[in-house]
């Protein structure tokens, strides 16, 4: 490994993993004793708080069913685990970042928790980091899962017109269509920085890239792989604009909420459009700002990390009752 590579490791922009498990080790050993207390005045918190209709609005989005008549109790008692008896999931993550608000419940509880890139609606109410979205998602109960990828903010200082009118792709694309369709129409324009970091795909292949040399860039693609596009919470964080076709997908970003050229500008899923809505836009700068603005606005309802916690809290409490483990 080269210089530049180690560097790129190190400051690429996104979260300190070792950070992360420092602080997950210890969220995950403090006495349950220590957490119950807090989640009994968690009622009489949310009714203090000025932003009580906020909360209960973004709980009611993560977790939308208040009860859940229709589980068949054979089917739950075989498929649930006791919350003190979670095994621990295949990547780590979702374990820690689960454990962290469910640790705060009776161990005896029992959920459903669904580690990975989650595309479909369990058949039973289960805690997922990702779901479809709208239609009959109502089994799928959103928390905040694999946040050290996926809730990575970043600061731009570089103002958008200084930018250079391109467009800019890097990700994996084996398996994901979208991302090969948008490779087979595009890898070779001028105006496109699109390339892959698989490596059996060489014919493709170009340097994977740090969040800070995507920064440079006007526009930047966010494309949905398994589930959501995992650069989007940053690429909105930047003074860059996020360009995507609708989203199939949310996770705790709430991407069902996002306003087509609003907070992102949007194209058409086969990409043909991408040009032309590129030149509109660098045609229409502060149309572009504009947008800019709206997207840092959405980002900045998730850096209230004492809020984020009251609604992961929440959210488990209204998926207990709903499954009956509280009465």
């Amino acid at each position: 490994m080269n210089l530049k590579a180690i560097k790129n490791k190190i400051f690429n922009g996104k979260n300190p993993k070792f950070i992360y498990y420092i602080r997950a080790y210890v969220m995950t050993h403090i006495p349950r004793a220590l957490l119950r207390p807090a989640l009994s005045k968690l009622d009489s918190i949310i009714e203090q708080r000025a932003d009580r209709d906020y909360i209960i609005d973004r709980v009611n989005y993560y977790c939308k069913n208040s009860s859940y008549p229709e589980v068949d109790p054979k089917k739950w008692a075989e498929a649930s685990v006791n919350v003190g008896n979670q095994p621990m999931t295949r990547q780590k993550v979702y374990y820690n970042d689960a454990m962290e608000y469910a640790r705060h419940f009776d161990p005896s509880y029992r959920w459903c928790l669904i580690s990975g890139d989650v595309n479909y609606t369990p058949t039973l109410p289960s805690i997922v980091k990702s779901r479809p979205i709208g239609g009959d998602n109502h089994n799928a109960v959103l928390l905040k899962l694999d946040k050290v990828r996926h809730f990575i903010f970043t600061n731009d200082k570089m103002p958008w017109r200084n930018k250079t009118d391109r467009a800019i792709f890097r990700g994996k694309i084996a398996g994901k269509e979208q991302r090969l369709e948008f490779m087979r129409r595009w890898f070779d324009n001028p105006r496109i920085d699109a390339g892959v970091i698989d490596k059996d795909m060489k014919e493709w292949t170009k340097p994977k890239l740090t969040i800070s040399e995507h920064r440079p860039y006007r526009y930047i693609m966010s494309i949905e792989g398994n589930d959501v596009a995992s650069n989007l919470k940053w690429v909105m964080s930047s003074n860059s604009i996020a360009v995507m076709s609708r989203p199939l997908f949310e996770t705790w970003f709430m991407e069902g909420r996002l306003i087509p050229n609003y907070h992102y500008i949007e194209v058409k899923p086969d990409f043909s459009d991408l040009l032309e809505r590129m030149d509109y836009y660098s045609a229409h700068p502060e149309e572009a700002e504009a947008i800019i603005k709206h997207a840092h606005e959405y980002v900045d309802q998730f850096r209230n990390s004492r809020r984020e916690r009251l609604i992961s809290l929440l959210v488990l409490k209204k998926y207990f009752m709903g499954v009956g483990q509280i009465k």
